[in-house]
């Protein structure tokens, strides 16, 4: 073994008196961590009755879907659309008013529930309105499971297709799997 020519230094053994200092300042910070505490923990476990959150839903957009109306060099529109659950499955759906790109006059709408279904496109599922019922779509909405909208349509073959002159208010709910159309009721005052 070889001895170092420089001489020892002091501070470079260990006496009690170092042991002493360095169980003490070792006992001063595992008493100050007991004092000092992080505030609780607030996170809870789901019960029973609480549901966990469910999984972001797609609502279907009309924009990828091919309706079922022909029109001809002209190409569909969506001019108005809603959603909501209509079937109470708990994924929404969305309905369509839809009509072709005419540059001028009054082309007949279709309404179409859309939804996104299993596939990764949307698709129709149900029409509401056909498009040969020469009908135009007017205050539509999709509240409570229900669609609304108030249809006018021709008394004739002979009245001008910019001039409809019969107005009707229909509302479809989807019961025992289809689309049921009723006339909905008008709130009337007293």
């Amino acid at each position: 073994m070889q001895h170092s020519a420089v001489p020892e230094l002091d501070h470079t053994r260990t006496r009690p008196m170092h042991w002493l200092v360095t169980a003490t300042a070792v006992a001063a910070v595992v008493a100050l961590s007991s004092v000092l505490q992080p505030d609780p923990a607030t996170a809870v476990q789901a019960g029973p009755e609480e549901q966990p959150a469910r999984p972001a839903v797609t609502v279907p957009d009309p924009a990828a879907v091919d309706f079922p109306i022909e029109c001809g060099p002209t190409k569909a529109v969506v001019q108005k659309k809603a959603s909501g659950d209509l079937d109470g499955d708990g994924r929404p759906e969305t309905v369509a008013v839809v009509r072709c790109d005419a540059g001028s006059g009054n082309p007949p709408n279709g309404v179409y529930v859309v939804t996104q279904g299993t596939a990764a496109e949307p698709r129709v599922v149900a029409t509401l309105v056909d498009p040969e019922e020469r009908r135009s779509v007017t205050d539509f909405a999709v509240r409570d499971g229900a669609v609304t909208a108030t249809l006018l349509g021709y008394s004739s073959a002979d009245v001008p297709s910019c001039c409809p002159d019969v107005t009707d208010r229909a509302k479809w709910q989807w019961k025992n799997g289809a689309f049921v159309r009723s006339t909905p009721s008008e709130a009337r005052s007293v």
